[in-house]
């Protein structure tokens, strides 16, 4: 492959995601081959690409499987299998760090020193390798990778007390064995695993473990490699283990494999030993809690180039010894030891007459010895497989016997065990290019008798090592699913026709009447029916329109009528997160789906809703004190009480305030809002955010929509009547758009000299004359009742002469009387509060015009009809306070700034200056001719 090629090593202990990385950079190429240690982790890595890119660009290539799409662009295979000279732009080789196994390792330091990608190569495994690679690879890179979660050891534990998702290990059948019957009997069961079952075995076993069934695992060393398992401890039976030649310890990085299972992803993970099993050694312990370990300093070889001119040529080369003082030669493998044995028959050496005949010969040496039989007995197996291919194939005929004397699925576990061996042999055969005549049929053929012996091994060991009364149900749905547990459209589920519990969304409500077992079972089998039910479900949910969601006015988030979610606080107060409702059984898949769609919907609800503020916030033209007042705008959720920003507000200029209203900001009186965010939806979504946002326990909620006032309430939380749109005042609180309408009004009257409520007044706020004092009374103004006679005419009909009918009273015919009646009436004058000690001053909020005040600041001219309020030539914007005791002409009180009278002008008395403008004479800059309204009233004042 091509020596340009980019090379990396990624180094790391278990569960950081390495061949994760991998599976994603060889899809980042056109092409890619990976390798990696088991057939079983090779079926899952190819499951994942077929699931990612289709089975027609992926391909599937292990000693006993052989699955090509018509377009294989990304090849998966066992490090034996994988070609290497295909040509891929991307290659990967997993657990690199089995180049010092004593019987693979050689060929995966083959795979190391020639195995390259045109374009990228990576090699994955633990950080004991570093050296070895530095010193074996020309212009390596190394990327390290840190573990996702902690591991601790937590000591010695017995199995009766071994918390639940735990794995045992053991490092031989028998002990595997005694492990789970131990274990079926004291908690109910457990799942096995070894690496001699089948992938197929394996994976089932595995699944009834993940699915719950089953808390525990019983298994070998085989975890260690790569399996993805939610195991929360590992704990060992043992730390010694025959290797093939002898019982020895476990080295320090071997537990560590095994022990990394614990954990996955950012869960954390513990380890220890239970039964008979010694202490670990405290440096043993520090080094996998720590993942470092005694570097690599010896790799396995076995040399590549071969010599087939003879079986003593051949022999020679493959025990050939290595020049580089980092290699050396391996453990004399199965392969070569049954090439020496064939080589030593007569039959076999007179069948070598070219080289071609020696390389079918090695090829048929390299058959695996599955069936775990006596060195003679597997090269008499050899010879006569030899034999058959040296005249063309394997014969069907004989090949099909072999078959149906392994094809039984009846016996116990150990006879089961062995037919999958058997049967794995005659796999191999099928999967070799023209070594049976019909490949199609005996590769069809050999897989289905070994998933039959599969399926039947997997019901033996469950049978055997599963509680059988916690699981008879669960059986019987895996024979017909369909038929015990169903979901109707309701969400209704039901198991054998008993109803169990009612799917509310995505979370399953589980009828109670069942006892603590019964409950369990029932449980687990509504899943089973649930698990597809929680896709489809997710998927018609995805795709559902906006108008099918709601949010609460608690937070929560609503489809239908069933919760899917709630609101959680995020980064920014406009920016919130969701949280779905999903049971965990559901998946992660389904889990992310419903996040994903919640999130665009609320996202979406916020854009719509609060478009003015999002549009102010993102205004780029605004700058300085501008930008700052929109800061605080958008911080406030579009309304903020104005004394609270009276120093922000007096500093704005008329083009900075002009900037601001282009996004429709309104400097009210009393409240700085934006008119849209008063609505009804932007209120109600406003408190939900601010509830959300403070860490509120119970959410305020919103008032009725089309409420004028509403109570004031004590005790609401501080600032929840302001976003509610409300202004507080006395036993009531107004809303913040009439408010300022009032305030418009409220502005043209003398508030020195008194006024009375107007009809305009009554009718803006819709209250009594009594509920109006009061409101006064909230806004610092002080009420002084009275009362007057008022006279009204009313008309009286002329006496009906006799004999005339009566008829209509008409107007020439009708007279007047006058009835006089008590008439109560108010009489408001600003009266605020006395100030209070510098430093004590409470916050009494703006003040009406015309009251008295220190200071002032000139106001800017607000455009016509801004915000509904009438237009005005003297004022163009609400002050800081309200002002209404000088509407034209001096100001009264205490002078806050320059006269802008007639010089000379005498100040006369409150009684003339209430009744009359005549000696008011007018300011020339609050009066113009060309101003209607100025002219109208210039023309008012020359009548009166």
């Amino acid at each position: 492959m091509g020596s340009g090629a980019r090379i990396t090593a990624v180094l790391g202990p278990t569960n950081t995601g390495k061949t994760h990385y991998a599976i994603e950079r060889m899809l980042a190429h056109r092409t890619g081959v990976i390798g990696l240690p088991l057939r079983l982790l090779a079926r899952e890595v190819y499951d994942r690409i077929v699931a990612a890119r289709g089975p027609s660009v992926a391909a599937l290539v292990t000693g006993e499987e052989r699955i090509v799409g018509a377009r294989a662009q990304y090849w998966v295979c066992t490090v034996e299998a994988m070609p290497t000279d295909i040509g891929a732009d991307f290659l990967a080789v997993d657990e690199i760090q089995l180049c010092a196994d004593p019987e693979r390792g050689h060929v995966f330091t083959d795979r190391l020193l020639n195995a390259r990608g045109l374009l990228e190569t990576l090699f994955l495994g633990s950080d004991t390798m570093r050296g070895a690679i530095a010193a074996l690879v020309p212009g390596v890179q190394f990327l390290k990778r840190e573990r996702f979660s902690t591991l601790s050891h937590t000591g010695s534990k017995k199995l009766s007390r071994m918390p639940p998702r735990s794995a045992v290990v053991g490092f031989s059948v028998e002990n595997v064995y005694a492990i789970a019957e131990l274990i079926r009997r004291q908690k109910g069961g457990a799942a096995v695993v070894m690496g001699a079952l089948s992938p197929r075995t394996r994976n089932a076993q595995v699944a009834m473990y993940q699915a719950g069934e089953v808390d525990y695992l019983v298994a070998t060393d085989a975890i260690g490699m790569g399996l993805n398992l939610d195991i929360g401890h590992v704990a060992f039976s043992a730390t010694a283990k025959f290797d093939g030649w002898r019982m020895r310890p476990l080295f320090p990085h071997e537990l560590a494999q095994i022990a990394g299972r614990a954990g996955r992803h950012m869960a954390p993970g513990t380890f220890g030993v239970t039964g008979e099993a010694a202490a670990l050694a405290p440096e043993v312990i520090d080094a996998i809690e720590t993942h470092r370990f005694a570097p690599v300093r010896r790799l396995n070889w076995r040399a590549a180039d071969l010599d087939f001119g003879s079986a003593d040529r051949l022999i020679g080369s493959l025990e050939a010894s290595p020049a580089n003082e980092w290699l050396q030669r391996g453990r004399e493998a199965d392969d070569l030891r049954a090439l020496k044995a064939l080589a030593e028959l007569a039959a076999v050496r007179d069948l070598l007459g070219h080289p071609r005949d020696l390389r079918l010969l090695w090829d048929v040496c390299r058959i695996p010895d599955f069936q775990g039989i006596s060195p003679q007995e597997h090269a008499n197996l050899l010879s006569r497989i030899f034999a058959f291919l040296r005249q063309g194939h394997v014969p069907d005929d004989w090949l099909a016997e072999q078959i149906r004397r392994i094809d039984k699925t009846e016996g116990d576990i150990d006879a089961l065990s062995k037919r999958l061996a058997y049967i794995r042999t005659w796999t191999y055969v099928a999967q070799r290019d023209r070594w049976v005549a019909d490949e199609i049929h005996w590769r069809g053929e050999t897989r289905a008798v070994e998933d039959r012996l599969s399926d039947a091994l997997h019901a033996a060991l469950t049978q055997r090592f599963v509680d059988r009364r916690t699981s008879v149900l669960l059986r019987r749905l895996k024979q017909k699913e369909g038929l015990v547990a169903e979901v109707n459209d309701k969400g209704e589920v039901t198991v054998e026709g008993e109803f169990v519990g009612r799917l509310e969304g995505f979370r399953f409500r589980q009828d109670g009447s069942a006892s603590p077992d019964e409950a369990r079972t029932l449980r687990q089998a509504a899943y089973e029916a649930l698990r597809p039910e929680f896709h489809l479900r997710a998927d018609r949910f995805y795709n559902a329109p906006d108008t099918e969601f709601d949010f609460t006015e608690q937070g929560g988030l609503m489809w239908g009528t069933h919760a899917v979610g709630k609101l959680v606080k995020g980064a920014d107060v406009l920016r919130p997160q969701v949280e779905p409702f999903v049971d965990e059984e559901a998946g992660f898949d389904v889990a992310e789906k419903v996040r994903r769609r919640l999130q665009h919907f609320i996202d979406r609800k916020i854009a719509t809703l609060f478009e003015q503020l999002l549009n102010l916030q993102r205004d780029e033209a605004l700058a300085g004190l501008a930008r700052g007042f929109a800061f605080r705008l958008v911080e406030a959720l579009g309304v903020i009480p104005r004394d609270g920003v009276a120093a922000e507000v007096k500093a704005l200029d008329q083009d900075t305030r002009g900037a601001l209203r282009k996004h429709g900001v309104r400097f009210g009186q009393y409240t700085i809002f934006q008119s849209a965010l008063l609505k009804p939806a932007p209120t109600r979504l406003r408190l939900v955010l601010w509830s959300l946002h403070e860490g509120l326990d119970e959410f305020p909620e919103s008032p009725p929509p089309g409420l004028v006032t509403v109570p004031n309430i004590e005790g609401v939380p501080k600032g929840y009547y302001t976003l509610s749109g409300y202004h507080p005042a006395g036993a009531r609180a107004i809303r913040i758009d009439m408010l300022e309408r009032l305030a418009d009004i409220l502005r043209t009257q003398d508030s020195r000299a008194g006024f009375e409520a107007t009809p305009d007044m009554l009718s803006i706020t819709g209250m009594t004359l009594e509920q109006f004092a009061d409101l006064m009374a909230g806004l610092g103004y002080r009420g002084e009742r009275g009362e007057r006679e008022k006279v009204r005419a009313e008309p009286v009909a002329r006496p009906e002469g006799e004999g005339q009918a009566a008829n209509p009273i008409t107007e020439e015919e009708t007279a007047l009387q006058t009835v006089t009646e008590a008439e109560v009436f108010y009489t408001f004058t600003w009266a605020p509060r006395p100030r209070a000690p510098r430093g004590e001053r409470p916050n009494r909020g703006p003040r009406p015009e015309g009251a008295p005040q220190e200071g002032g600041e000139r106001r800017e001219s607000r455009p016509q009809g801004e915000g509904g309020d009438r237009p005005r030539a003297d004022r163009g914007e609400h002050g800081d306070r309200p002002r209404g005791g000088k509407p034209h002409g001096k100001s009264h009180g205490k002078p806050h700034g320059k006269s802008e009278g007639k010089p000379g002008a005498k100040p006369r008395r409150e009684e003339e200056r209430a009744r009359s403008f005549e000696s008011r004479p007018p300011r020339k800059d609050r009066i113009d001719p060309d101003n209607p309204f100025a002219a109208a009233l210039m023309g008012l004042r020359d009548k009166i």
